[in-house]
């Protein structure tokens, strides 16, 4: 049974919070909610990205450091691992990016950072039978805003889709009949050299196995992509789907 800490966390990620914050606490969301005990997000986040498997088979450990909320609508938000169906999924979403320390020294405050949104598909066609893993199926970046003044708040980033450059279009989750559910796992990413400088990232020449040549069967995807790209890991966030057809 999921704890009390990790139902607060997705309740956070599906309808995020801007309330008043307890003693030891930060308020965490875009919008009005609850308040969350930020030691505890990073090492949440983690194990639900380890029970799915997504730490290692997707991405190597690492430590988020934001939160990424992804929102198709008012009602269909990624939320660590629920199910929304194939048709609610057509439209790419907005997404936000957020800092939970709320600190004036956070990665969003750092006017310029280009931040680099990815979604990607490890279980093409099946889980059982990954043998198109991983397909690509969003490549877009976005660039932080410059906070108001010296010391202003600036610990939450929206990037809107209208401000999002696709690097790769949106391809809505078409997972095939009888192939169970797939993962969709969302990631962030930020220059691991800390640049504000324009990035020039590469386009996967294709889709499946993001365009690379898999060795001995080995799935290709984001992992390998980032690494070329000089990207490192700082957000996660990720749905199930399935078709109808089971």
């Amino acid at each position: 049974m999921p704890s009390v800490a990790s139902l607060a966390l997705r309740v956070l990620l599906t309808f995020g919070c801007l309330g008043a914050a307890l003693p030891g606490q930060n308020v965490l969301g875009p919008s009005q909610g609850i308040s969350v005990d930020v030691s505890k997000i990073a090492d949440q986040i983690k194990d639900e990205l380890k029970k799915a498997e997504i730490i290692p088979t997707v991405i190597d450990d690492f430590e988020p450091s934001l939160l990424l909320f992804a929102n198709w609508s008012t009602t269909q938000h990624a939320a660590l691992g629920n199910t929304i169906k194939p048709k609610k999924l057509q439209d790419a979403p907005t997404i936000a990016l957020h800092d939970p320390s709320a600190s004036s020294s956070s990665l969003l405050c750092r006017s310029g950072m280009t931040y680099t949104i990815t979604l990607t598909d490890p279980d093409a066609p099946s889980r059982d039978d990954p043998k198109w893993s991983e397909m690509c199926h969003w490549i877009a970046t976005g660039v932080s805003a410059s906070p108001a003044g010296e010391g202003a708040a600036c610990s939450t980033a929206t990037l809107a889709l209208a401000e999002l450059d696709e690097i790769m279009p949106y391809k809505a989750p078409g997972p095939p009949e009888k192939t169970g559910k797939h993962r969709y796992v969302f990631l962030a990413f930020a220059p691991q050299n800390g640049t504000t400088e324009k990035l020039h990232l590469s386009k996967p020449s294709d889709r499946q196995h993001w365009g690379y040549e898999p060795d001995d069967g080995e799935t290709s995807g984001v992992r390998d992509w980032a690494k070329e790209n000089g990207l490192v890991p700082v957000a996660a966030n990720f749905i199930y789907s399935k078709h109808k057809k089971q």
